[in-house]
């Protein structure tokens, strides 16, 4: 089981440019679409929106691949 993150959690996650930090922006527990691609998401397993504290980007990961700051 992943480390549980809230809303304004300030985290940081390895993407292909490098590391990348940002805050939590909401938190997915049920199966939803994102940028045109299902997302699987569970209360045991969620799904985080993430806003990129230097270009403002928002992305999705899964809680194993965020680290909180």
């Amino acid at each position: 089981m992943t480390s549980n993150f809230k809303v304004g959690d300030h985290v940081r996650w390895n993407s292909e440019a490098g590391h990348v930090s940002g805050r939590i922006i909401k938190v997915h527990t049920r199966d939803t679409e994102y940028k045109g691609h299902p997302r699987h998401c569970t209360e045991a397993d969620p799904q985080y929106e993430i806003k990129s504290d230097k270009t403002e980007h928002i992305a999705m990961h899964k809680g194993a691949v965020l680290r909180r700051i």
